[in-house]
């Protein structure tokens, strides 16, 4: 049980709760950025390892977030040592925070940044941050000082804000360097053998050649007259239809449905000029190597 090499906290979240966690084979641990499509894979692999098209509870049941400050790490130790099913554990922290063991699979979903940027700018206004605020004081004992209730910034003025933020992934994981150090990361990783990289606009374009292939990452055997009420189990309109079952929003997300915004690629070139565009592309370029950028910033053209 090897402890995490590197420490990642926000106001929500702590990577040191991987300490000691007790791996067993077959484990999968999904680390992704913030809305690059975390649902969607804990959904799929929900979908292979039960084989079939719904779910008893939400997913976060199945699946718990273990950084996440709002459940004692125990509860959450404990409730993934009753599984019996092959467990699939949800966090947002890059590999380099989290202990690689070689009985578990990582996959990790990369998404073109200006888009989960965009969806993260209208996540925001989804998140009742008073009750996460409760619920993380609650466990940690520490207070936490309120957001100040200011008006947001247009999506578009808080985009181009956020294309500047000098914020390193340490004091911002969900910042540009913070969403580029996670994929760089994983992408340096990429040829191990209990890692998969995993593509946003891949899931969107061939969904269930997608399914397939991380079945067979996973070593994962469904028969084929299962295969399509799981296909169409995983698409977004599913998803989106079944969004209150799938999230259990309960307490933390003021809307199920509006947590499924969109689905699709392109938001930002809808906002940005082309100049706005390359300006990204260039910050970028300076944060990461060019061959991870290829295969991140599609679909979204270069201006």
């Amino acid at each position: 049980m090897a402890a995490s090499a590197v420490r990642y906290t926000s106001p929500e979240e702590d990577s040191g709760r991987w300490d000691g966690f007790p791996f067993r084979d077959g484990d999968i641990v999904i680390s992704t950025r913030s809305k690059t499509g975390t649902t969607w894979v804990q959904m799929i692999c929900a979908l292979l390892i039960f084989q079939a098209p719904e779910l008893d509870g939400p997913i976060g049941w199945y699946s718990p977030w273990l950084d996440r400050l709002i459940r004692p790490k125990e509860e959450l130790f404990a409730r993934l040592e009753a599984q019996q099913h092959r467990r699939f554990v949800k966090t947002h922290t890059p590999l380099d925070g989290v202990p690689i063991d070689p009985r578990a699979t990582y996959i990790v979903v990369g998404r073109h940044p200006l888009d989960s940027a965009v969806s993260l700018y209208y996540q925001g206004e989804n998140i009742n941050r008073a009750r996460q605020r409760e619920l993380t004081e609650e466990l940690t004992g520490k207070p936490i000082p309120p957001v100040p209730d200011t008006p947001r910034k247009p999506a578009r003025e808080w985009l181009l804000d956020w294309i500047d933020n000098d914020a390193g992934p340490h004091e911002q994981m969900d910042s540009i360097r913070g969403v580029l150090w996670h994929d760089g990361d994983a992408w340096g990783r990429r040829l191990e053998p209990n890692v998969v990289l995993l593509h946003y606009a891949d899931l969107c374009e061939d969904l269930e050649g997608q399914m397939r292939q991380l079945a067979q990452r996973l070593g994962i055997s469904v028969p084929g007259t299962v295969w399509p009420g799981l296909v169409e189990a995983a698409t977004f309109a599913s998803m989106r239809e079944h969004a209150e079952k799938i999230t259990g929003s309960g307490q933390i997300l003021k809307s199920a449905a509006a947590f499924f915004r969109r689905g699709t690629s392109g938001a930002a070139r809808e906002l940005l000029t082309d100049d706005e565009l390359a300006h990204y592309y260039a910050r970028a370029a300076e944060l990461a190597p060019a061959d991870m950028l290829r295969w991140l910033h599609r679909p979204l053209a270069a201006a």
